[in-house]
């Protein structure tokens, strides 16, 4: 990043930069997640193959909790050490830490109890259960080290460290893929033998990452760190959150998928074990490709949120053809491999016999028919990520496993059985794909727009003229429809200095990466959107409030260094408290007045003004609260509070005037 100019390198050599290390990562973890299943095919047999697939949902259950803690305590740190809140960062790191040893062990005992109601929940068969029960009892007793290793892996990363979180983590994979073969064949293990080899690999990465607390950047760790408090797991946990749907989603795919399988299985000549194997090692074998895709729009996502902030909407265009141009390819490739070799990528896992290798041709031909799709579907998704527009993004992401896939999988599979499982894969495929085409169309044709047209908007950062000797700056906050920003304006012309609001807007979008149009929508409002923070962990582990927020915090520091100015809102109070040379202003008023403004200079209807005017506040109210850990109307937060209602708007900026001199 310091060495790489995003608005003026060649976007081949950023997309290069910034995407390998994230295809390496993921292609990594997708090949660890079925190195067992290759030497299971050989040295087992199919029913094998089949029962990790039983087990793999309640693994991806525990991965969600453990990324939930991970990637919520790397923004928790992230966020904090960007507030210059270091023991803040040390108790949410010890904390996220905690959480996860805590809920691991109880996760780990509750498999073990509950193991066999488990395997039948998954889809498990009588043929499959021995198998099952071989295998999910061992991988249950490695479940502390593995959600705590994820863990730390992600908490690595935001130390500054993503070279040693890859290491500890190719290390892991590595030591598998040797110990597999040594336990199945040379201790003749079988099945256990897979899962001992899994267990002891995640050991070495659970003890590489605990070794890693010694060395870390930004904090220390301490004992102290470790002292439990409920509030910042929560908060920890909040931030995570759509690391755990993620992940939860695809449990719930594959649990609908091994249950109709079982329920339509047992009725075709493929029976119910085939279909389940099969299935499970098609898609782990999709992920290694799709990885790929998602490795190229991850990394493609810093390139994209900077240029978009920086309003070179051309290089924005230029690295979102790039990215198309190269998942398209893979895609492309991908469906070529599918349908004319698919008999030797199942050969890869075992041999089988004619009915199975018969199923696992059509469920890549048929299931991945349209998978030449994905690559623009994918990247879509991450590109509405990096351009400030989450929604858009998660419904994308969405769409297609939970939107379409699940209920046209249930309804076809009652006309077709085993089959109709297989025809709903093209069917989600080709419609989210329509979905991301129209939306990707749509957002391209405003970038078209001239340049000179979007750079209208107010984009000049106003110059201190100060009048006085004395370098003061004077934070506003107010309630809405009080009148704070008129008497913000008045007092800056007054006091001849600068007045900063909606020009901060432009600053913050280069900052950022955000576009100017969401900043103004959604600063100062932090809003309970679950889908809207679906996709935030793709790249970086802040939701796109985090950052807006960091980016504002660097912003107003930045300008208070420059002059005295008047700034309004946006926590200015808090993000300036260390300075000595703050004056900090509350303004409120009667509801009465509140109403009269919000109809006569905002245009809201009489009859809704006081419910807008309340929903407004305490979208505010939450916002400072949750950024500030203070109270947004504690008068003690503020030199002076002001019922401007009381005094009138001319008094109310003599009032705060005489303050200012007399300071």
């Amino acid at each position: 990043m310091k060495s790489l100019d995003l608005g003026k390198e060649k976007i081949g050599k950023l997309l290069l930069a910034f995407s390998v290390p994230c295809i390496i990562s993921l292609v990594v973890n997708a090949i660890y997640n079925m190195v067992d299943q290759i030497f299971i095919g050989w040295g087992v047999d199919y029913l094998g193959n089949g029962a990790t697939n039983i087990i793999f949902p309640i693994t991806v259950l525990c991965l969600a909790f453990s990324l939930m803690f991970g990637d919520g305590t790397s923004a928790y740190l992230s966020l904090k050490l960007g507030e210059k809140k270091e023991k803040e960062a040390q108790k949410g790191v010890g904390n996220g830490i905690l959480a996860s040893i805590i809920l691991s062990v109880i996760l780990g005992v509750l498999i073990l109890i509950f193991l066999p109601k488990l395997i039948t929940l998954f889809g498990g068969t009588d043929q499959l259960r021995t198998y099952a029960m071989d295998y999910g009892y061992i991988i249950a007793l490695g479940i502390p080290f593995m959600m705590i290793g994820t863990t730390l892996n992600s908490i690595i990363r935001a130390d500054g460290s993503p070279k040693y979180a890859m290491f500890s983590m190719i290390t892991g994979a590595v030591l598998n893929m040797i110990l597999d073969p040594i336990a199945i064949f040379g201790f003749h293990m079988g099945i256990k033998g897979a899962a001992i080899a899994t267990v002891i690999s995640q050991m070495v990465t659970f003890a590489m990452n605990i070794w890693y607390l010694k060395k870390f950047k930004t904090i220390t760790i301490t004992k102290s760190s470790f002292v439990l408090s409920f509030k910042r797991i929560k908060d920890v946990a909040m931030l995570g959150i759509s690391s755990f749907i993620t992940q939860m989603a695809i449990v719930i795919v594959i649990t609908v998928e091994n249950t109709l399988y079982n329920l339509y299985g047992a009725g075709s000549k493929f029976g119910t074990e085939i279909p389940i194997t099969v299935h499970g090692i098609v898609m782990k074998i999709n992920m290694i490709l799709t990885s790929i895709i998602i490795g190229i729009a991850a990394g493609s996502q810093p390139i994209v949120g900077y240029n978009y902030g920086a309003k070179q909407y051309g290089r924005v265009k230029q690295t979102l053809k790039w990215v198309l141009m190269l998942s398209t390819i893979v895609s492309f490739v991908s469906f070529i491999l599918f349908q004319t070799i698919p008999e030797a990528l199942i050969g890869i896992f075992g041999s089988g016999d004619e009915i199975y290798n018969e199923f696992a041709c059509a469920t890549f031909r048929i299931f991945l028919l349209l998978t030449v799709c994905n690559g623009v579907q994918i990247a879509s998704g991450i590109f509405f990520q990096a351009v400030g527009k989450p929604t858009k993004s998660a419904f994308i992401t969405l769409s297609r496993q939970i939107l379409f896939y699940i209920p046209v999988a249930i309804i076809l599979s009652q006309f077709y059985g085993v089959m109709g499982v297989l025809y709903a894969g093209p069917v989600a495929d080709g419609f989210a794909f329509l979905i991301a085409i129209v939306l990707l169309l749509f957002e391209v044709k405003k970038l078209n727009q001239p340049e000179e047209e979007t750079k209208k908007i107010e984009k000049n950062e106003v110059q201190s003229r100060e009048s006085e000797k004395e370098h003061i700056i004077i934070t506003i906050n107010r309630e809405y429809g009080s009148g704070g920003r008129y008497v913000g304006e008045l007092l800056a012309k007054k006091l001849g200095i600068g007045l900063y609001d909606k020009n901060l807007i432009s600053l913050v979008s280069d900052e950022s990466g955000l576009s100017a149009s969401y900043i103004e929508k959604n600063e100062q409002a932090r809003k309970d959107q679950l889908l809207a923070n679906f996709n935030s962990q793709y790249y970086n582990n802040l939701t796109n409030d985090d950052n807006l927020f960091l980016a504002e915090t660097k912003a107003i520091k930045e300008i208070a260094k420059k002059g005295s100015c008047v700034i309004i809102g946006r926590c200015a109070d808090y993000i300036l408290k260390e300075e000595e040379n703050v004056i900090k202003v509350f303004l409120y008023s009667d509801e009465k007045g509140k109403i009269e403004r919000a109809t006569t200079y905002y245009g809201i209807e009489q009859k809704d003004a006081k419910k807008e005017i309340e929903k407004i506040n305490k979208a505010r109210q939450k916002h400072y609260n949750h950024y500030t850990g203070q109270e947004w109307k504690e008068v003690s937060n503020y030199d002076i509070s002001v019922n401007v209602d009381k005094f009138g708007i001319e008094k109310t900026v003599e009032m705060i005037e005489k303050v200012v001199k007399t300071r």
